[in-house]
């Protein structure tokens, strides 16, 4: 994976060992910037109250109250948890021009968020996130 320009990780592993921690999936989405297919994740249509954590390193990423139904195969959200809990990247591959997220802790790609389509969310933004990229803690 392309390291972030300007950025350190705070969890830092060899590839050998993000591969003995993740599942074959995980690691081709979290590490080597791969998609799952839409509509197959866990989390498409979740509608329980809880955080979002990366599945890579356990940071809180996202909260439910800012999940939303966008219908575009994935999980949606409008903001992170946090401002700094997320780093935003161009993404050129595919022959767009896009934003990928990571996560800010590990650097484990997350997904893409788009801006401008017409969603009623307070940020006019759709973060486009894998599953497989999260891991969901229940709130009571």
């Amino acid at each position: 994976m392309k390291p972030v320009v300007g950025a350190t990780p705070r969890v830092v592993k060899s590839e050998q060992e993000w591969r003995a921690q993740l599942s074959p999936d995980e690691y081709a989405v979290l590490r080597q910037a791969g998609t799952e297919r839409p509509f197959t994740g866990e989390y498409t249509d979740t509608k329980t109250t809880g955080v979002y954590e990366c599945r890579a390193c356990g940071a809180e990423l996202f909260r439910s109250d800012t999940k939303f139904e966008s219908h575009c195969g994935w999980p949606s959200f409008f903001d992170p948890a946090d401002s700094e809990a997320v780093l935003l990247r161009e993404d050129r591959t595919m022959g767009m021009k896009r934003i990928e997220v990571l996560c800010a802790s590990c650097h484990s790609h997350l997904g893409h968020v788009f801006e401008g389509e017409g969603y009623p969310t307070p940020t006019d933004q759709r973060y486009c996130i894998n599953s497989i990229s999260l891991k969901l803690v229940p709130q009571p």
